[in-house]
C-alpha cells in the first residue's frame, strides 16, 4: 500500500488529471441506482495520495493553489459527469430545439459544478498536515463546499457525498442526528480514512475512527428501526402513476386520451378488504391542459370522485396578467373536491433554472436560449409555500419535483405538517440512473424529518414512505397503475440528539475547530 500511495503521489501532467477524473468518476457508483458505497473508500485515499503530491515548482501560494485546483477539479469532473450524464437526456424529449444543449448539459454543468470540489481542495490543501490532520482537513472543506453547493446560484444540491454513506435502511436513520449536512462531514472523514495506509501515520486512531463511527451509525440505525412509532391515524391514500410518454405529455391531440387514463386509473376499483381512498394524488403537471380552457375537465373531476374523496394533483395554472398584458404561469398543486371545484392551490416556489424559467431572461431569449419546460411559457415562482389541509385535519406540505432535495427547504415547513408530499415527473430522464437518485433523496427528507412521504411521479418511481423511510409500497419506472396505501399518521418523538440542523453545525465547527487550532499551534511551535 506505501508504494501504490507513492506512485499516486508522484504523478504529475496528464497522468495525475487522468487519476483524479477516474477516482471522481468511480466515487459517482456509491450513488443510486449502484449503491456501491465502496467505491469511496477507494476514490477518497487516491484523492488524498494525490494532493499530498499537489506542490508545483516554486514556493508560496501558487506553488500550491493551482496542483491542489487542477487536482480537485478533475476528481469533482469524473464525479459529476458520470453521475450527472443523464441530464442532457431531458434535452432529447425536444432535440429538435435542444439538443444542441447536450453538451452543456453532460460536460459544463459538471465542468461548472466541478470548481467546488476544487475550491475546497485548494483550502484543504493550505491546511495540508501529516497523518490524520490532512483527512480532517479534507472532509471539513469538502462539507463546506456541499453546504455552499446547496444554496448558492439557486442551489443544487444533488448527489451530496453524504447520500454515499447511507445507501440502505438502516444507515440512512443517521439522517435524523446529522442531516444532510452533517452526513457529508462525517462521510469523507471516514471514506479517507484509508488513506494512512500509505504511511500509517496515525493509522491506529485513524481505524479507530472510523470503525467507531460506522459501528456507532449502524447501532443507532437498529436502535431507532426498533423503536415502536404509533400511528395517530391512518389516511386512506390512492396514488395514480399513469406513465405518459414525455413526447405525448402536451401533444394537444393526446390530451383527451391522457385525461381519460387519469380518470380511469382514479376511479378503478379497490381490491377486496380495501378501504376505499379519501385521498387521490396525480403527479406534477399531470392535467394536459389549463382548466381555464377546458372548464369541463372539472365536471368530469367531479363524477369520477366519490364522496369525501378529494384530489391533489399537479397542474399548470394561469392567473391574470403582470401589469403588461402577459398572463402568469404557475406550476402548482391544485385540491379538487368531490363537485369538481378547486379549493385550493399551491405554487412551486423553488424553480428549476433553464427547465421552467430563463435566468436573465432579456438577454439570454435574444441569444435564442428558451426554458426546456414549454407546455404553457415561462413559469412564475410562488410565494411562501404552505401547506394543504384535508378535511380529517391533515396538513399535508407539498414539495413538486426537486424542491424535496433540498433539505433546508423541507426542514423549514416541516413541523407545519403531518404528512410531506412530493410530485415530479422524471419521465424527462427515462431509464436512467436519474429517476432512482431523486427517489432516494426525498426518502432521506422523510428521515430527516419525522413524516410520511406520498410520492406521486408520472412514470415512477412512486411511493408511499413512512417516517423512519421504510417503503410502504411503491411502483417501479414506467408501470402504469393505482396505488392503494393506508398511510400512518406518524409523529415520533424526537430524542434530545435528533437534530440534524444543530448537530450539523456542531460537526463543523468541531472539525473547523481542530483543524484550525492545530494549525495555531503548529505556527507557534515553528516559531
Amino acid at each position: 500500500m506505501e508504494s501504490l500511495a507513492g506512485r499516486v503521489v508522484l504523478l504529475s501532467g496528464w497522468r495525475r488529471s487522468l487519476v483524479a477524473f477516474l477516482a471522481g468518476g468511480f466515487a459517482s457508483l456509491a450513488q443510486p441506482p449502484f449503491d456501491f458505497f465502496a467505491a469511496c473508500f477507494v476514490s477518497f485515499p487516491v484523492l488524498v495520495w494525490l494532493l499530498d503530491g499537489a506542490v508545483g515548482e516554486g514556493r508560496g501560494l501558487r506553488a500550491l493553489v493551482i496542483p491542489a485546483f487542477k487536482t480537485g477539479w478533475w476528481f469533482g469532473f469524473g464525479y459529476f459527469m458520470l453521475g450527472l450524464w443523464w441530464i442532457g437526456n431531458a434535452l432529447l424529449v425536444d432535440a429538435g430545439n435542444f439538443a444542441w444543449a447536450v453538451p452543456l448539459a453532460i460536460v459544463g454543468l459538471p465542468a461548472f459544478l466541478s470548481i467546488f470540489y476544487a475550491v475546497s481542495a485548494v483550502f484543504a490543501r493550505l491546511f495540508w498536515h501529516d497523518g490524520i490532520l490532512r483527512i480532517i482537513s479534507l472532509a471539513f472543506f469538502f462539507g463546506v463546499s456541499e453546504s455552499i453547493r446547496g444554496i448558492i446560484f439557486t442551489g443544487f444540491p444533488w448527489g451530496a457525498i453524504g447520500y454515499a454513506a447511507m445507501p440502505t435502511l438502516l444507515s440512512m436513520q443517521s439522517a435524523k442526528v446529522f442531516g444532510l449536512a452533517g452526513m457529508n462531514f462525517l462521510a469523507v472523514l471516514v471514506f479517507s480514512m484509508p488513506a494512512l495506509l500509505g504511511t500509517r501515520r496515525h493509522l491506529l486512531i485513524g481505524s479507530i475512527t472510523a470503525i467507531g463511527l460506522v459501528s456507532i451509525q449502524f447501532a443507532y440505525g437498529y436502535l431507532s428501526l426498533s423503536r415502536e412509532v404509533k400511528a395517530n391515524d391512518f389516511l386512506p391514500v390512492r396514488i395514480v402513476q399513469p406513465s405518459i410518454k414525455q413526447t405525448e405529455k402536451w401533444d394537444s391531440s393526446e390530451q383527451t386520451r391522457i385525461f381519460n387514463i387519469l380518470l380511469d386509473l382514479t376511479q378503478r376499483q379497490v381490491a377486496s378488504g380495501t378501504e376505499k381512498p379519501e385521498l387521490i394524488v396525480w403527479p406534477e403537471t399531470a392535467v394536459p391542459f389549463l382548466f381555464t380552457e377546458r372548464p369541463e375537465a372539472l365536471v368530469q373531476l367531479g363524477e369520477a370522485l366519490d364522496e369525501g374523496q378529494l384530489l391533489l394533483t399537479g397542474a399548470v395554472r394561469a392567473e391574470g396578467d403582470d401589469g403588461l398584458g402577459r398572463t402568469r404561469y404557475y406550476n402548482s398543486v391544485v385540491a379538487i373536491a368531490q363537485d369538481g371545484t378547486i379549493v385550493d392551490a399551491v405554487d412551486k416556489v423553488h424553480l428549476v433554472p433553464f427547465g421552467e424559467y430563463v435566468p436573465f431572461a432579456n438577454l439570454l431569449n435574444n441569444l435564442g436560449i428558451e426554458e426546456i419546460v414549454q407546455s404553457a411559457g415561462p413559469f412564475t415562482a410562488g410565494g411562501a409555500r404552505r401547506p394543504i389541509n384535508l378535511a380529517e385535519g391533515v396538513r399535508v406540505m407539498p414539495f413538486i419535483c426537486y424542491e424535496i432535495i433540498f433539505p433546508h427547504l423541507v426542514s423549514a415547513v416541516a413541523d407545519q405538517s403531518d404528512v410531506l408530499l412530493n410530485l415530479t415527473n422524471d419521465a424527462w430522464f427515462g431509464m436512467t440512473p436519474g429517476p432512482y437518485q431523486h427517489f432516494r433523496q426525498a426518502r432521506i427528507r422523510a428521515v430527516e424529518n419525522g413524516r410520511p412521504l406520498l410520492r406521486a411521479a408520472n412514470a415512477g418511481i412512486s411511493a408511499v414512505i413512512d417516517s423512519s423511510g421504510r417503503i410502504i409500497d411503491a411502483f417501479d419506472l414506467n408501470v402504469v397503475g393505482s396505488l392503494d396505501v393506508q398511510v400512518p399518521i406518524q409523529k415520533p418523538e424526537k430524542l434530545y440528539f435528533e437534530n440534524p440542523g444543530t448537530n450539523g453545525m456542531f460537526i463543523a465547527f468541531g472539525f473547523g475547530a481542530v483543524l484550525f487550532g492545530s494549525s495555531i499551534v503548529r505556527r507557534l511551535r515553528a516559531n
